[in-house]
């Protein structure tokens, strides 16, 4: 059974795991509507504004000074949360993809330096598979990983724009060029590359809440044959909240077997 995208946009290596595992899932692009409190993505025209781009950039850095949770989806199929402790170096994730001809549910647990999953085919019931992160292809977006807990990367993703301008006191717009960070919020490779040009200006808003943290982070994805792609909407909540994330037991631990990373292009 030929495996096919469930969106526009790939959920990272975990995903594609499930996906190839668990046969067909509806790739068809639905409309959909950005993040409720922030503007609607459109292309930037005005000049862009430095004191902005600082603002965002300072609020997007400081998602790694506390914890948080995250949710992010890219239309009905897909939903994606975590809660994250990134002082700490853990926390777990849900990924829950949903088609026509499948639903699949992944979880992960980041404890420090390792990175289990519960992977539908590959993970038997109650315990965990422990990926090894170095196997993996360069850029491959596994969600949570050691250096990277944010499983949207907006950090990273920030630094590809070059015209962020300021809405109003507490939300920001501008377009991202997706071709210089392939692999971030779950947008691997080849979706890139499928969206031609279109992917180096990618129009996103982004919202601060009350007290100036990242709030939300829309990215009105490109068309895809003649389809409009649900937006990639992106929500920072719960700051501050205790993380549990605990390293399961040695007898609850199998290693990921080959297949998984060669299925990834990984070794």
């Amino acid at each position: 059974m030929r495996t096919r995208r469930l969106t526009g946009a790939s959920l990272g290596v975990l995903a594609a795991v499930a996906l190839a595992l668990a046969g067909c899932a509806d790739d068809s692009a639905t409309p959909g509507a950005a993040a409720s409190g922030a503007p609607t993505p459109a292309t930037s025209s005005a000049a862009a504004d430095p004191a902005a781009a600082s603002q965002l950039a300072s609020a997007a850095a400081a998602l790694g000074n506390t914890s948080f949770k995250l949710t992010m989806t890219n239309g009905p199929g897909v939903n994606v949360t975590a809660q994250v402790d990134p002082v700490g170096g853990k926390g777990t994730g849900t990924f829950a993809l949903s088609g026509p001809n499948a639903t699949l549910k992944l979880t992960t647990l980041l404890v420090g330096e390792d990175l289990y999953a519960q992977i539908p085919g590959i993970t038997k019931a109650g315990t965990w598979t422990h990926l090894d992160v170095s196997r993996l292809p360069p850029g491959a977006n596994v969600g949570l990983r050691p250096g990277q807990i944010d499983p949207a990367n907006t950090a990273k993703l920030l630094t590809s724009t070059t015209d962020v301008q300021m809405v109003d006191s507490r939300s920001y717009k501008g377009t991202i060029d997706l071709t210089k960070v392939a692999g971030i919020a779950g947008v691997d490779q080849v979706t890139v590359q499928g969206w031609g040009s279109a992917a180096s200006k990618v129009p996103f808003t982004a919202g601060l809440d009350d007290q100036g943290r990242l709030s939300e982070l829309t990215l009105q994805l490109p068309t895809v044959n003649g389809k409009v792609s649900p937006p990639l909407d992106v929500l920072y909540t719960d700051y501050g909240a205790p993380v549990t994330a605990d390293r399961p037991a040695a007898s609850e631990i199998t290693e990921a077997p080959d297949n998984v990373y060669t299925t990834l292009g990984g070794k």
